[in-house]
């Protein structure tokens, strides 16, 4: 794994592949009072590019890079990460592929749909999350929260494809699609105020 911080935006003369991995960290885990604080970016051969994103930052690079439509851009858990890059940096980061999502649609023996659970079975992979609640905000960033950071796109390449298998056996790769498709109609609910509210049920 090759790590490389940004501050405020990506370099230029940067290569991505046909799709490339997304996570972030924020300051908590509402959208209308925790800011987004790192936007993290994978490539498929493990080059990791973690962006520091600031109350001030245009980031016109990376806003251009998670806009492409021409890129699928991976999450795990992207209804979240959308959101936030939403309401953070102002763009759309479609076309989406979210693991999570395969993974309830496919691992139905499971009640376990952590990127941690994920990875723990499908590639025989421990991951650490002693990172998760840390102070993303701060003004240096640890070595431990870098690795940490880098840890939840590092893998989603991967991951797609043994979920992508998995879909395909099912016959559930239309459904998979179809929900990704959704997810920023999800989002803009949740941002308008109905993230507690199902308004599907009775």
């Amino acid at each position: 794994m090759t790590i490389h911080l940004h501050e405020g935006d990506l370099p230029d003369g940067l290569e991505w592949g046909e799709a490339v991995a997304v996570d972030t960290e924020t300051r908590g885990l509402r959208l209308d009072r925790d800011r987004l604080c790192l936007v993290q970016l994978a490539r498929e051969d493990g080059v990791c590019h973690l962006v520091r994103i600031h109350a001030d930052a245009e980031a016109p690079r990376l806003k251009a890079l998670l806009a492409d439509p021409a890129r699928l851009k991976l999450f795990h858990f992207a209804r979240f990460d959308l959101a936030a890059i939403r309401k953070y940096l102002g763009v759309w980061a479609t076309p989406v592929y979210c693991t999570k999502i395969a993974s309830r649609l496919v691992r139905t023996y499971s009640d376990k749909h952590s990127l941690a659970a994920l990875c723990r079975e499908l590639l025989e992979i421990e991951l650490s999350k002693a990172q998760q609640s840390s102070d993303w905000g701060a003004p240096q960033l640890s070595a431990a929260q870098l690795e940490y950071a880098a840890a939840d796109v590092l893998y989603l390449h991967r991951l797609r494809d043994r979920l992508d298998a998995m879909l395909q056996r099912e016959g559930r790769t239309d459904l998979a699609r179809a929900c990704f498709d959704f997810l920023p109609t999800r989002c803009k609910l949740d941002l308008a105020g109905w993230q507690e509210d199902d308004i599907f049920t009775h």
